[in-house]
């Protein structure tokens, strides 16, 4: 135990003045909780003038990164610039100079989590990344430390506020995907480019993060299936819900059978009395289940300035109580034997099809669909139009991803059909 810490901070920016003002704020409950004094030694940041809002010494702050991973006397960097360099960069110097790492950075981590594990093992140092995934909710370090008692089973996660908060308002108030896009941007809830986000990116980086902890097994994004919400649209939203009382939500999904491990993530229908079907707005929720505990949930919130730098904070109180713990993610032996292509996934589906209003339309379909082995657990038309378009709504019993995805393809070539046809995999545990 040490008579004081001193921590570096990297990134001056929205959860960096959060550290900051948790830092003022709560200073003393921190020194409490390990022992020692902590010192929020040096800022490092391009621009330095800006006011942040919180009340900062300018004697701490500086535009020369060495200041903090050159000095002897930091013993742990907080990283939060994001992305890939000169973040990468400054955490493996770091480390390779003897300082424990503290990152939010789910990109770095999820493309270079080897390199930098390996790194940090090799100079005896910690990273810590609880804020990487779900913001503030308190979600890695249960899922490392607290169930390692189980084999974890799966892990389902709504871990992207911006499409969560889309799907939301479309259900809630009846918007269409584009009038909400744009309202989530005027509210700062989604970015002026938001492809990221909304096209399942942001939540395949975090899955990789959870793939890790729950299974011990790293699975780089362009080994699993990533799809978006942004061909969803209003009618399916009314008819899932009206219809099926089901939700949709952006699914990040990892669980394995027979050490065969699914990773993916795309829209999912999740029946509305699933614990997930509660997750509404910017808020973050994860299912996991474990063969000793069962379900669990956790949920809260997945993003902001002070839920976030919570987290950042709490693994830097972690790593002064614990120093010498070493970096064990996951199970050591994994169980996991191959990664399953979602060709070879069983599920039900939903299918919305556009066709034109004509005799001898659904006696198609059903054809293909039954030429591949897809039975139907239901089928509606909402509306007659003759000759006009009208949309078709299925839903499937059980069945082959690549099965659907053909039979799909030969509908679509259809001249009734008149728009690709939108399949969405439903959630059944």
């Amino acid at each position: 135990m040490k008579d004081i810490y001193n921590v570096g901070l990297i990134g001056f920016g929205t959860i960096g003045a959060g550290v900051v003002e948790t830092f003022n704020r709560n200073l003393n409950l921190m020194e409490q909780k390990v022992g020692a004094k902590i010192k929020l030694k040096r800022i490092v940041d391009l621009d330095i003038e800006t006011d942040r809002g919180v009340a900062v010494d300018k004697s701490v702050l500086s535009t020369d990164i060495n200041d903090i991973l050159e000095d002897p006397e930091i013993d742990i960097v907080i990283e939060l610039i994001g992305g890939y360099e000169p973040a990468k960069t400054f955490i493996l110097k770091a480390m390779n100079h003897g300082k424990h790492v503290v990152t939010a950075n789910k990109a770095l981590l999820a493309k270079h989590w080897e390199e930098i594990l390996k790194t940090a093992n090799d100079n005896n140092v910690r990273i810590c990344f609880e804020a990487s995934v779900g913001g503030g909710i308190p979600l890695l370090e249960p899922l490392n430390e607290r169930l390692a008692a189980n084999h974890i089973k799966s892990i389902y996660g709504i871990i992207n506020g911006t499409a969560n908060y889309i799907l939301t308002k479309m259900t809630e108030e009846g918007l269409d995907f584009d009038e909400v896009l744009k309202e989530a941007q005027e509210k700062g809830y989604a970015e002026q480019d938001p492809t990221f986000d909304i096209e399942g990116h942001d939540t395949a980086q975090k899955l990789i993060i959870l793939t890790i902890l729950g299974f011990g097994t790293y699975v780089k994004q362009d080994k699993f299936h990533v799809e978006g919400i942004s061909k969803i649209k209003q009618e399916d939203i009314e008819f899932i819900k009206n219809e099926l009382e089901y939700s949709i939500k952006l699914l990040a999904i990892a669980r394995i059978e027979d050490g065969k491990l699914e990773v993916r993530v795309h829209p999912t229908l999740i029946s509305s009395n699933h614990l997930l079907a509660s997750v509404n707005g910017v808020f973050n929720g994860v299912y996991l289940v474990g063969d000793i505990v069962g379900p669990v949930m956790l949920y809260g919130p997945g993003a902001g300035m002070m839920p976030t730098a919570s987290a950042v904070v709490g693994d830097c109180l972690d790593i002064m109580e614990n120093m010498e713990r070493p970096n064990i993610y996951g199970p050591k032996d994994t169980e996991v034997k191959e990664i399953k292509d979602i060709e070879d996934i069983c599920s039900k589906y939903y299918l919305r099809l556009t066709v034109l209003d004509k005799p001898g339309v659904l006696h198609a379909i059903s054809g293909i669909l039954s030429k591949y082995d897809i039975s139907l657990e239901s089928v509606n038309q909402r509306r007659k139009n003759e000759g006009k378009e009208v949309p078709i709504f299925m839903v499937t019993h059980g069945a082959l991803e690549k099965n659907i995805k053909n039979a799909v393809k030969e509908i679509d070539d259809l001249d009734l059909v008149k728009e690709d046809t939108l399949f969405i995999r439903v959630l059944e545990e």
